[in-house]
């Protein structure tokens, strides 16, 4: 079986981390292979093939040039992310209109998606960003279902995904998918990753970094609600700290922040639960009351409906303490 090809395309401008990220997950794979025939053909371009200067200011310089690339069966087509200022290189989103619909599978990294957007190639899809282009994507694409929680959606043949290092998680799951579960795990050994994430596992600084509120009492309550998941986080609560009344509280924290009072308590909790399920072996329910949830039950549901699985599972996946108990 001869190597399938992943083209990725270059621009000025990139992340040098969201190409070289999944470069080395597609590379390993042949020089790990499980069986024969695992592994990537991988060439670079650019327009004009010329070198281009990452957002780094490294240099990389391409296989060849855009222009005469085209992807086709077998042919994994990657678009990497990279600085925006207002406007997309007119040779790209031209011939990824021309010639991106010709690739087998098309893969986004980080804004790549809006490269992707840009072209019409993510019309009528599912898809995802970096969490801080997740709106721009949404009011400048309608046509696309924009998903700002995970960190990569699959869509049929087209893939996008979150920030940066989510690239990698990706590559991981297309190999994966080519070449099976072992050798996804031997890579992101080697690459010491501690193990691929789930799709579905949410873009978790998103979570947190939704907005500062801009005045100081509120700015004090958000302080105080990730200081003390476990302690009475009541809109009735945090108003009386903010010396605010309930409803002035809950409008004026929605309006500087983005969220309600109650679904940032709730990402706040899940985000503290998470750390514990995977830096230490405390037990569920001692997990439960740590985080202000107070029944495993509690926990359970947070976590079903923020992450997709139950604590034990996450637990199970990103783990790096032992458990003292079983229980879901």
């Amino acid at each position: 079986m001869s190597p399938r090809n992943v083209l990725v395309l270059l621009y000025d401008g990139v992340q040098s981390l969201d190409v070289t990220g999944p470069v080395e997950v597609f590379a390993a794979a042949g020089r790990f292979p499980d069986r024969a025939g695992d592994g990537y053909a991988i060439r670079t371009v650019s327009p004009g093939g010329m070198p281009v200067r990452a957002s780094s200011g490294l240099t990389l310089v391409p296989d060849g040039d855009l222009e005469s690339a085209r992807p086709g069966a077998g042919t994994t087509l990657l678009v990497p992310g990279g600085q925006y200022r207002g406007d997309f290189e007119p040779r790209l989103t031209e011939w990824l209109r021309a010639h991106g619909g010709g690739a087998e599978r098309l893969v986004s990294v980080c804004t790549g998606g809006l490269l992707l957007a840009e072209a019409g190639l993510l019309d009528g899809r599912r898809a995802t960003t970096h969490w801080y282009a997740c709106e721009r994507m949404a009011r400048d694409y309608p046509r696309v279902t924009v998903e700002p929680d995970p960190i990569y959606v699959r869509d049929g043949p087209v893939a996008t995904s979150a920030g940066v290092t989510a690239g990698i998680d990706l590559a991981l799951a297309l190999v994966e998918e080519d070449h099976g579960r072992r050798l996804a795990l031997r890579i992101a050994r080697h690459l010491v990753v501690f193990l691929r994430r789930p799709g579905n596992q949410a873009q978790f600084s998103a979570q947190l970094a939704a907005q500062t509120a801009r005045r100081d009492p509120l700015r004090e309550v958000q302080h105080w609600i990730t200081e003390h998941p476990d302690a009475d986080l009541s809109v009735e609560a945090l108003a009386a700290r903010a010396r605010l009344s309930p409803r002035h509280f809950a409008r004026a924290f929605q309006a500087e922040t983005g969220v309600t009072p109650g679904r940032y308590v709730e990402r706040v909790r899940v985000e503290h639960a998470r750390r514990l399920l995977e830096d230490t072996g405390d037990g569920i329910a001692q997990i439960s009351r740590a985080c202000g949830y107070g029944t495993p039950e509690a926990l359970r549901r947070a976590f079903v409906k923020t992450l997709g699985q139950p604590p034990a599972e996450y637990r199970r996946r990103f783990g790096s303490g032992r458990p003292r108990t079983t229980a879901q």
